[in-house]
């Protein structure tokens, strides 16, 4: 892997990861199409803890908030605090993956289930989007229902911040917690993530990559994943979900007829 490849990889990752359009699909798509040798899983680390990072430094003052009032004026209730709702709704997209994620490696990741997944949960994304009334709050329940609908990420294309975004339109939520919630959602799961990959690479064996490769996927990552988060906060707050719907289905065309 070449320097232009890195940086194209730790743009697109950083681009994707946050919005609701499937970073994996994009990864396997751009090194398809270009013809690239896999990366290899010390790069991909290296850009998901970019991208961890960013999440991280966009919503300390959150995190912080979490850790010192753990249950969010709620009364004595602790099954009702961010931190425990965070912790719940990562559970199930955890054991799936542990569960599941070599048989989705094998069998889910060709351009046709990318096409399909693009469209479908692209509408599905629309028809929240339309439908949510936007008054309720977030609960253990819907947090639950967003951690099992997460489990649907595990496929490529399906998008885990589109797929949590989706269903927490369809409990109600509103745009802007719906998507703050799936961000930090998007902790744990990374860290999940990142710990089942280093444990693989451990069993592996590690490969001959260069550092500065490594430096410069995730420095790119996180500058790029910190900004697109910002962006997409403001942007659907005044837009909605339309566009990112738009070139969902669009993106499953030109798969459908291209590869």
């Amino acid at each position: 892997m070449d320097l232009i490849q890195a940086l194209i990889l730790a743009i697109i990752q950083g681009l994707t990861e946050f919005l609701p359009v499937s970073s994996s699909a994009h990864l396997i798509l751009v090194s398809k199409v270009i013809g690239w040798n896999d990366q290899g899983l010390l790069f991909d680390i290296a850009l998901h803890f970019g991208t961890l990072l960013a999440v991280l430094m966009y919503f300390k003052d959150d995190l912080i908030r979490m850790i010192k009032d753990p249950i969010r004026n709620r009364g004595k209730n602790i099954m009702q605090s961010d931190a425990m709702i965070l912790i719940v709704a990562t559970i199930p997209v955890v054991i799936a993956g542990g569960l599941f994620n070599d048989w989705i490696e094998n069998n889910l990741r060709s351009s046709n289930v990318i096409a399909s997944t693009s469209i479908i949960f692209g509408f599905l994304l629309l028809a929240s989007d339309k439908l949510s009334s936007g008054r309720n709050k977030l609960t253990l329940q819907i947090g639950l229902l967003i951690g099992l609908a997460q489990i649907l990420a595990l496929i490529p294309g399906v998008s885990r911040s589109g797929i949590t975004i989706t269903m927490g339109l369809f409990m109600g939520l509103g745009r802007m917690e719906s998507a703050k919630f799936s961000f930090l959602l998007a902790i744990p799961v990374i860290l999940a993530a990142s710990v089942l990959q280093i444990y693989e690479l451990y069993s592996m064996g590690f490969s001959d990559i260069s550092y500065i490769l490594l430096i410069s996927g995730l420095s790119i990552s996180f500058v790029i994943a910190y900004y697109t988060i910002h962006w997409f906060l403001a942007f659907v707050m005044s837009i909605g979900m339309l566009p990112f719907v738009i070139y969902r289905v669009a993106l499953g065309l030109v798969i459908f007829a291209l590869l």
